[in-house]
C-alpha cells in the first residue's frame, strides 16, 4: 500500500504543465495507451461524458495556424464555457505567481507587454507540440458533465507522465470554440473545455524548468468533529 501511494506521489510530483515540445510525433499506441488508463476516471452515474478529438502532423500544423492567425487578428473569444469572472484573494496571488514564475523562466521583464504577448501567443501554437487533443462533452449535462472532464483531464495528464509523455490543459485554445467546432467538425451539442497539447518534453527549454508550488494540507482541510 505504501509502495502504491509512493508511486502516485512521485507521478503527481513530476507531472507540470509543459510549455515547450519536441516535434517528434507519439506513436498512436501510445497516446491510445494514456487514453485507455485516463478512461478510469470517476464519472457521475459513470456517464463517461469525455470525447477528445486529437491531431496528427497537418492536422495540428493548419490548426496552430488558424489558431494563431485569429488570436493576432484580435478575434474576440466565443468559449463555450463561461469563463471566470475574477480571481480574487489567494487565488489571484497564485494566478499572478505562476505567471511572474514563467516569464522570469523565459528571461522576459514584467514590463516587457510585446515579450508577455508573444509569450501568450505560444498557446496558439501548443508550444510547438506535434498533438493537440480538444476535449467535448455534451451540453445538456452541464456542470456535473464538465465536473466528470475535470476527472477526465487529471487522469490523462497524470498517464502521460508515467509514460514520459508531457502535457498542458489549455482554456486558452478553447476560446476560440467556433473555429474548433467548425475545422474539427465538432457538433455545436457539444461543449468544447479546453485543449490538451502533449509531446515529449524539450527538457532543455527554460521554459519548463520551474515548477509551481502547491498549498499545504492544513490551507485545504477543514476537519469537523
Amino acid at each position: 500500500m505504501t509502495q502504491d501511494y509512493d508511486t502516485l506521489h512521485t507521478i503527481l510530483t513530476a507531472r507540470h504543465s509543459c510549455r515547450a515540445f519536441l516535434p517528434d510525433p507519439l506513436p498512436d499506441a501510445l497516446i491510445t495507451r494514456i487514453v485507455t488508463a485516463a478512461r478510469r476516471a470517476p464519472s457521475w452515474c459513470n456517464a463517461q461524458p469525455w470525447q477528445l478529438e486529437i491531431t496528427r502532423g497537418d492536422s495540428t500544423n493548419n490548426l496552430r495556424a488558424a489558431l494563431t492567425e485569429a488570436a493576432t487578428a484580435g478575434t474576440l473569444p466565443q468559449p463555450d464555457l463561461q469563463w471566470p469572472g475574477k480571481y480574487l484573494g489567494v487565488y489571484a496571488d497564485r494566478r499572478r505567481a505562476c505567471g511572474f514564475q514563467l516569464y522570469d523562466a523565459v528571461g522576459v521583464e514584467k514590463s516587457d507587454h510585446v515579450g508577455r504577448q508573444a509569450q501568450m501567443l505560444r498557446n496558439y501554437a501548443f508550444f510547438d507540440a506535434p498533438h493537440v487533443a480538444i476535449l467535448h462533452a455534451p451540453a445538456e449535462l452541464g456542470p456535473h458533465g464538465v465536473m466528470d472532464c475535470g476527472g477526465f483531464i487529471t487522469a490523462f495528464m497524470l498517464a502521460a507522465t508515467a509514460c514520459g509523455v508531457g502535457t498542458i490543459a489549455q482554456a486558452a485554445v478553447a476560446a476560440y470554440a467556433p473555429l474548433l467546432h467548425d475545422r474539427l467538425d465538432i457538433p455545436q451539442e457539444r461543449t468544447i473545455l479546453c485543449a490538451i497539447s502533449l509531446g515529449y518534453p524539450d527538457t532543455d527549454d527554460p521554459a519548463n524548468g520551474f515548477r509551481t508550488d502547491r498549498a499545504e494540507p492544513a490551507d485545504i482541510i477543514r476537519w469537523h468533529d
